[in-house]
């Protein structure tokens, strides 16, 4: 057990763990030091002195991020002069960050203005003069992000959390002085510069520097368009999330409020994307069973997390063929919405608007491949992020918390609890374990899959099946993913299937999901508790198989035919290829 160190914050006494610093001390007691460039095991840089406190019998203002706890300490974390310095500090950073609250995708989670609020900063600072003498750094190209310098406060979060969670430094300083600026080396477009989208800067960001690209107005335009029928298709772990936009804790499923929302915004169909996570289980399931026997290349490696092809295709394409060939369940809903639905719904394809609510920043530009569609038309015309489905709700004035709980409307929204749980690390995994099992042993076996399940970064299991011992792999994350990559080229152990996913936790902490405060993060692990929700509904799903799913079936019969056979192959699955990027280091 550690040593404990006893001091006095705020003229109360604590006794904790030596190691700890001030700040973390105060927060075991529930004294809130601010912080802005903070974030715990990510960016502990002490770069921006929002946090400096008063340690009696010591010269000058410390930062409570780094300055470690010393028997006897005593600290204030609140006078006069740590109120002044720290409101003069937020002064100068406000002096620097243009202001445009009412259309910032931050307009409810900004930290920044909440500190700005907490120390009654005054609105003086929105003379757009000030920036002729800033250049001003818009990155705007990409499908899926953009980057504005206009509202950077130079935390250094993001390059932290570039470097830390996807392995790859994307993001860094760039300049001195007045003209630095946070991106690209040289500033090159995120396309071309090797980003994989997996929204981690995002989620790091206290402001709206970093954010995804916001089609919010576009859906708002389509939503008065009387010639278009709107089918919408939701992905599991939005229901997981989308609930802390409204103030419901962490880990709230609203699932049913979700649905409900949809109906009020005049959406005309729902596709919930947890039946084409269901049909993705049949038609990579069958894939892989194919590979096994038929001496297919192996490892196969999962093809769902859009964040993970597009590391794949940029860092490791000597493994493109270890990939499946089946598409991401969004882009299957988009190819059956626009044909199969079509039909149903005795509509063109053409008259069908395929809008997809996805937890992923990366879904943005995964619908603009050019292999996504077919005879001049989208498979999913647009995607928003749980973040803009919530602000639509908002700008409409939709009263969520209140409305009342309904199922899904619409003829492919039927799931299983397995199609459910790809929303977390491990999901998709053990998705594929139940059916595949069950193929291949000709008989029922198990439902859990626990070895596949929780939050090491790379986790691997075997399993017996037909005689046969299957070596499975998880991995999430992008440096998980470069860890395990690296070491599957020098490894003996034959793989036979693998899981990535682009983000840590999987898509219930995916780079398009409601953004946690420094604070929070520090409190929760919000992976767990998203993921909870969806091992819940899958306990208390009646079919927890993907090849249970009646729906599934019928879909073959009438539509399909057979997994893996020409019409699948058509609508369902596609090829990925190498691709290129400006490898300029800084």
């Amino acid at each position: 057990m550690a040593n404990l160190v006893n001091l006095t914050i705020n003229d109360k006494k604590v006794s904790v763990p030596e190691g700890y610093t001030i700040m973390k001390a105060a927060d075991s007691i529930g004294i809130s030091v601010p912080r802005l460039c903070f974030l715990e095991g990510i960016h502990e840089e002490s770069n921006c002195r929002i946090c400096i406190v008063n340690v009696e019998g010591q010269n000058g203002l410390k930062t409570a991020c780094s300055t470690k706890v010393t028997e006897g300490m005593v600290v204030q974390t609140d006078t006069k002069e740590v109120f002044d310095a720290v409101s003069f500090n937020l002064e100068l950073l406000a002096g620097n960050h243009k202001f445009e609250c009412w259309k910032c995708s931050r307009e409810n989670s900004c930290e920044f203005l909440d500190l700005l609020r907490r120390f009654n900063v005054d609105n003086d600072f929105s003379d757009a003069k000030k920036f002729d003498q800033k250049e001003i750094k818009m990155n705007t190209t990409s499908d899926a992000m953009l980057l504005d310098s206009s509202k950077c406060v130079l935390c250094g979060r993001c390059v932290s959390a570039c470097e830390k969670l996807s392995g790859l430094g994307i993001l860094n300083f760039s300049n001195r002085g007045s003209k630095t600026y946070i991106g690209p080396a040289q500033f090159h477009n995120l396309e071309d510069a090797g980003c994989i989208y997996c929204g981690k800067c995002i989620q790091a960001c206290p402001t709206g520097a970093i954010r995804e690209k916001d089609e919010i107005k576009v859906l708002e335009r389509v939503l008065r368009d009387t010639s278009k029928t709107i089918v919408v298709q939701v992905a599991p772990s939005v229901r997981a999330a989308l609930g802390e936009e409204f103030g419901y804790k962490i880990g709230t499923n609203v699932e049913g409020q979700m649905f409900a929302a949809l109906n009020e915004l005049g959406i005309h169909e729902i596709m919930d994307t947890n039946f084409t996570a269901d049909l993705t289980i049949l038609e990579e399931g069958n894939e892989f069973i194919n590979r096994v026997q038929n001496g297919g290349v192996l490892p196969m490696f999962t093809s769902c997390s859009p964040g993970w092809v597009n590391y794949l295709e940029l860092y490791y394409p000597e493994y493109i063929e270890h990939l499946s060939s089946c598409k991401s369940p969004q882009q299957m809903a988009g190819a059956l919405i626009k044909t199969y639905y079509a039909k149903k719904l005795n509509k063109k394809p053409e008259d069908i608007f395929s809008l997809s609510i996805m937890p992923c920043v990366a879904k943005k530009a995964e619908a603009n491949r050019p292999e996504m569609g077919r005879e001049g038309y989208k498979d999913v015309d647009l995607v928003l992020t749980t973040r803009e489905f919530a602000r639509i709700i908002r700008h409409r004035d939709i009263p969520f918390r209140d409305l009342d709980p309904i199922k899904p409307y619409g003829e492919l929204a039927q799931y299983t609890g397995a199609g459910n749980i790809f929303g977390a690390t491990g999901g998709v995994m053990e998705a594929a374990l139940r059916t595949v099992t069950e193929i291949l042993e000709g008989h029922s076996t198990p439902v859990e899959f626990n070895e596949v399940r929780g939050l090491d970064n790379i986790k691997e299991a075997t399993y017996k099946v037909a005689g046969m011992d299957v070596n499975v792999a998880v991995v999430h994350g992008g440096a998980a993913i470069k860890e395990f990559m690296n070491s599957l080229k020098t490894t003996d152990k034959q793989y036979h299937f693998v899981e990535f996913m682009g983000c840590t936790g999987g898509c219930i902490n995916g780079g398009g999901q409601p953004i946690v405060s420094a604070i929070n993060q520090e409190k929760y692990d919000v992976r767990k508790l998203r993921a909870k929700v969806l091992y819940n509904i899958d306990q208390n799903t009646e079919f927890r198989k993907s090849h249970e799913n009646p729906t599934i079936k019928a879909i073959y019969k009438d539509f399909l035919g057979n997994p893996n056979e020409h019409k699948s192959h058509e609508l369902l699955h596609t090829h990925y290829n190498k691709r290129s990027f400006y490898d300029v280091k800084f």
